[in-house]
């Protein structure tokens, strides 16, 4: 029997290594200077970064550039 092919499932949380990623920062970077500004998820060693939260965050760290 051949296997279906299933949808491609987006995303509501990242690691946080690919929330790093995601905002074009070094983990290190990342978990000291954005980290502490996010809610996350902890379940046992894992800390997950919901995607709102990146989005809230750039959001708001963003700024409107002068002159543009």
């Amino acid at each position: 029997m051949k296997a279906q092919p299933t949808a491609a499932v987006q995303r509501v949380a990242l690691t946080r290594e690919e929330a790093a990623q995601a905002v074009g920062l070094s983990l290190s970077t990342f978990t000291r200077h954005v980290q502490p500004e996010l809610k996350v998820i902890r379940r046992g060693s894992a800390v997950l970064v919901p995607v709102r939260e990146l989005e809230r965050w750039a959001d708001g760290a963003a700024e409107r550039a002068l002159g543009a």
